[in-house]
């Protein structure tokens, strides 16, 4: 082996896709953990958790999700035009 060290530079736009990628595959993981927290909640002894209180965060929990998986899809979405490794605008169409 050389003694030379190289710098290993990742392409910052590869770079977040994949971490998007990353964000897309563990939302399911989230999504799970967030809708089994009512199942946690406790109240005193002998009165119960009103089923409407439990209702509102499920939808609140399944709105924000919803709205989460959009904003990754629209970072993971196609690019319709593209650069080269010059940074030169490219349409890749044609």
């Amino acid at each position: 082996m050389s003694g030379k060290k190289t710098a290993v530079f990742v392409d910052r736009r590869g770079y977040r896709r994949r971490r998007m990628t990353d964000a897309a595959r563990l939302l399911p993981i989230l999504g799970a953990g967030l809708i089994c927290i009512p199942l946690l909640w406790k109240r005193p002894e002998g009165t119960e958790i009103s089923t409407s209180s439990v209702m509102i965060y499920l939808f609140l929990v399944w709105g924000g999700l919803a709205l989460l998986a959009a904003v990754i899809s629209r970072y993971l979405a196609p690019e319709d035009i593209s650069q080269d490794r010059e940074g030169n605008v490219r349409n890749d169409e044609a």
